[in-house]
Formats: C-alpha cells, structure tokens, sequence
C-alpha cells in the first residue's frame, strides 16, 4: 500500500507523465479498491464479504475476488467468526482478517525511529530495571496526555455508556475501536463489557516495549473507574488489543473519582496493571 502510494508520486512526477494503457488503468482502478478492502478491514476489524461490500458500496463478488487477491499475497486470512451467546443454524460466517504482513502494510518509517528512541531512554538510565522504568515513565506520561483529550467526552456520557464513549475517542484518533458486551454469569446481574482496538499504531514498537500496552492499560481503569483486565493484545500476537470492562458499579476506582473532582486531567498512573502483565 505504500508501495502503490509511492508508485503514483513517482506516476504524477514531472517528467513521468507518460500516456496509460486502458489495461494500465483498469490495473490502477483494480488495485485503489483492493486497498480499500484492505482498509475497511483495518479500521473495523475481521469483516465478512458481505459486510465489506456493504461499506464500500461494492458487490459481494467484487469483493470475494479482491479478498482473493489479497490472500494470495498473504496480506488477509479467514477464520470463521466469533459468536457470542446462542449460535442460529447453519454454519459460521466466514470473516477476513488481516495477517502481520498486511497490517506492516500500513505502518510507517517512523517506527524504528519510535524505537530508536524509547531503547535511547532505556538506556541513558543504565538500562536494565532502571530502563524498563524509565521506558515505563514515559508511557505513563504519553497515554495520561492522551487520556486527558478523552476525560470530557467520558464525563458527559451516562455511566453505562462511557466505554463506547472512549471507543469513540480511541477510534477518532485512529484505533478502530468497538464495544461489545458481555453477559454476565450471573444472573439478573448488569452485563460488562469488551473493549475491541483493531488497529494499533504502535504494535510494532509495543512488541519491544509492553510498558506501553501497560500504561494504556492503566490509563483505560482511570478513565472508567473500574479495575479493568487486558485480555489479547495486537502486540501480542493476538488480531484485536481486548480489554474487559466490568459492568458499572463494579470495584470503582478511587483515581476517576477524584479526577471527576479536581481539575479535569487524568492522574498519573502509579502502579501496574497486574491483569495486563499477566495476560503476556
């Protein structure tokens, strides 16, 4: 996809403005759409054809023969889709999710230079434990900053609905992020909730450095008020970052509460997440 974006620069560059073939062009068109799929899958997680074809305004059989295209460069695989709760008859829909070399697809040059830097920071402390501290400093003040743009939009949604209402945030600032919820064992008791990233813009460098995964995590529990327990990450190896929230009223966190109080920004997260570390 980089490639193809480089391709139409150098295309449109002075001096390269060479006449295209009607084939040249069908060729172009066909490759735009494929990338569309592509990312369509990216910013909503494991798609079925039919939901991809409704997003994109494509036929379903327009977009079986891109999906085609694509797992044949090894860029998405098929699984059959998850089903929550009573499953209907018949069999389970196919879904396509995008493999490591169609997410690397997406990332930029810039990640050895994230890398580059957080390994500087490791460093200049000595390395070590001191390093994975400082690393971990860092984090927790990269996600705080975050995490004080999403407080307002959490203050003004109902109780029930704050973890849609930081999905939304997440997504606005290129997550791919959902909710779903999750009944609960009990019975007549409030359902929690999933909290689903399909996309993640620094899995590459979380790979290196889980204190970043960790202080999202943390930052997560203050916003919502609740312990919340980090189920698969991208980073991980897993296809969607899954955090658990349980439902409202459950354990709440003394930090949103005095957060709610004070002047607004999120406190600086202090201790681990013991469900996010153990999750690894």
């Amino acid at each position: 996809m980089r490639e193809h974006a480089t391709q139409q620069e150098a295309e449109s560059a002075p001096g390269c403005a060479v006449p295209a073939t009607a084939a040249e062009v069908l060729l172009e068109g066909h490759r735009a759409t494929r990338d569309r799929v592509a990312r369509s899958i990216l910013d909503h997680g494991p798609s079925s054809a039919a939901d991809l074809a409704n997003r994109l305004g494509l036929t379903t059989a327009a977009v079986r023969r891109h999906l085609d295209g694509l797992a044949a460069a090894g860029l998405v695989d098929a699984r059959e889709q998850r089903v929550y709760g009573s499953r209907g008859r018949g069999r389970p829909a196919k879904v396509f999710a995008l493999t490591d070399a169609g997410r690397d697809a997406f990332y930029q040059a810039y990640d050895q230079l994230a890398a580059d830097a957080l390994r500087w920071i490791s460093d200049s402390v000595g390395g070590g434990k001191a390093g994975e501290e400082a690393v971990a400093a860092f984090a927790r003040a990269r996600f705080g900053k975050q995490g004080e743009r999403y407080l307002a939009a959490l203050r003004q949604a109902e109780a029930g609905e704050r973890t849609e209402a930081l999905a939304q945030a997440l997504s606005a600032d290129g997550y791919a992020a959902t909710v779903r919820r999750v009944p609960s064992a009990a019975a007549k008791a409030p359902a929690g909730a999933q909290l689903c990233q399909h996309h993640c813009p620094v899995a590459h460098i979380a790979e290196q450095f889980p204190q970043l995964c960790e202080a999202e995590t943390e930052v997560f529990s203050q916003l919502l008020g609740t312990h919340v327990q980090r189920l698969a990450t991208i980073a991980h190896g897993d296809g969607v970052c899954t955090t658990y929230v349980p439902a409202p009223g459950a354990a709440s966190s003394p930090a949103l509460r005095a957060a709610g109080q004070g002047s607004g920004a999120v406190p600086t997260a202090g201790t681990s997440t013991e469900d996010s570390a153990s999750a690894r």
